[in-house]
């Protein structure tokens, strides 16, 4: 490769300077800004990058093999994302890799990506799977042309798939069937595995988030010294990577600390133990035993297609039940407080970016959940304008000297017969007569 020059350039005084040089293998001219307005400084930073480019920890964007470039991503991008991101990231780039295995970066152009998503499709991923899988190519791509490892990155036309939650909000009877079949799957450690889910259904945690929580310190604490509890969140404590302190809804407040006498109230607050290796287990862990649970207790939250491949090598969609999971306990939490709060506080509830993902993936109201509020508010209007004209018809019947005895009916109250009061609390009441201990003190 020829030796490459980097040269400083001024686009105003009012700009950060620019570093740039032209690619001795395409022949365009590749800019980065220098990030300072100092002449010196810029230059400074110009050498280092031409160093850089010209002592082989540089290739040129049309000759990058691919290896090359996901070797670069591991080092430089993915290095400061958390594991389960990482992950993500390179199952994605593994796809890329089965399905059209390009020998260069340059390769992967708009038609290669039709191909990869054409073949994807074809295997037996599903459309939303794909989408996932795209998102985190593209990021990768775009990351690549910003570091000018790419001249480009392709264009990708990303899969139409519906926005709609995979598992419907688990009721309170599928709740306490839940609890009940805690003892079929963990007989030796139950109440503290009934002591979890209640926690998790009351709070709206993700199993990470209450795994982590802890009375004392750490990324996720519950914090117990201000006017109301709290979790007082680090950045590193959950998934959107933000430090805040977050409100604790107070029938899990009250239920916790009743739950939870003084004395104890120190480390892990949901604390699980493996009882065979007498070690904490790892939320993968608990969230496979909580999915097992669920299929004990037949809470059955939606259905997938499960694609295998007939005698012919064909691919055959069988559809299958998707059992309650630790998930599901969470999305149950935000379509109870749906009912009761603005979609901006379940928001801050849920913790999310976006109110639209609160919305659309974690709140399911039905026709009737909302015809129930309809009703409710016309009830209460109807009554208090009711009120209000039988006392102004009272009031000028006094005013007059005319007797204020005689029940009148006002058109206003006609047609109010058989109207029933609905309850409009959100949450819904346990079954009458149930109760599950699921103390471990």
């Amino acid at each position: 490769m020829s030796e490459i020059a980097v040269t400083v350039v001024n686009y105003g005084n009012d700009r950060n300077l620019v570093m740039q040089y032209t690619d001795p293998i395409t022949g365009k001219r590749v800019t980065r800004s220098a990030g300072t307005r100092d002449e010196r400084e810029a230059e400074r930073r110009a050498g280092v990058w031409q160093d850089e480019l010209n002592s082989g920890r540089y290739q040129a964007p049309s000759k990058l093999r691919w290896a090359d470039f996901r070797e670069l991503v591991d080092e430089q991008k993915l290095l400061a994302m958390p594991e389960s991101s990482q992950l993500a990231y390179r199952v994605a780039l593994d796809h890329v890799s089965r399905l059209v295995n390009p020998d260069l970066v340059s390769k992967l152009t708009p038609q290669v990506m039709s191909q990869f998503q054409a073949k994807a499709l074809k295997g037996g991923m599903k459309p939303t799977t794909l989408a996932r899988h795209l998102r985190h190519i593209k990021a990768v791509l775009r990351w690549g042309e910003r570091q000018g490892l790419l001249v480009k990155a392709p264009a990708i036309e990303m899969p139409k798939v519906q926005a709609t939650a995979k598992h419907r909000p688990i009721t309170t009877e599928e709740f306490e069937r839940m609890l009940v079949a805690v003892p079929k799957v963990r007989p030796h450690d139950a109440p503290a595995w009934q002591r979890l889910l209640t926690g998790l259904w009351l709070s709206g945690l993700r199993l990470s988030e209450a795994m982590a929580l802890n009375w004392n310190d750490g990324p996720f604490v519950f914090d117990t010294t201000g006017k109301h509890p709290a979790f007082v969140i680090d950045a590193s404590g959950q998934k959107s990577r933000r430090s805040e302190v977050a409100p604790a809804t107070p029938d899990f407040c009250k239920w916790l600390l009743a739950e939870t006498p003084e004395p104890q109230r120190v480390g892990q607050v949901f604390p699980i133990v493996d009882p065979k290796t007498a070690r904490t287990m790892v939320p993968r862990s608990i969230g496979v035993t909580i999915s097992k649970i669920g299929r004990k207790a037949n809470v059955v939250v939606g259905t997938s297609d499960k694609v295998t491949r007939d005698d012919r090598g064909r691919l055959v969609k069988e559809p299958r039940k998707m059992f309650a999971g630790a998930h599901d306990l969470r999305r149950s939490f935000c379509s109870r407080w749906a009912k009761r709060v603005m979609p901006a506080v379940l928001q801050r509830l849920a913790r999310h970016s976006h109110v639209a993902t609160t919305m659309t993936y974690y709140v399911a109201l039905g026709a009737d959940d909302v015809a129930a509020d309809l009703w409710a508010d016309h009830a209460t209007t109807e009554s208090t304008l009711r009120r209000l004209v039988t006392s102004e018809v009272t009031s000028t019947k006094a005013t007059r000297g005319e007797a204020t005895d005689e029940k009148r009916e006002t058109p206003l109250s006609q047609g109010l017969t058989g109207l029933e009061k609905v309850d409009r609390g959100g949450l819904e009441p346990p079954t009458p007569g149930f109760s599950v201990q699921c103390s471990t003190n």
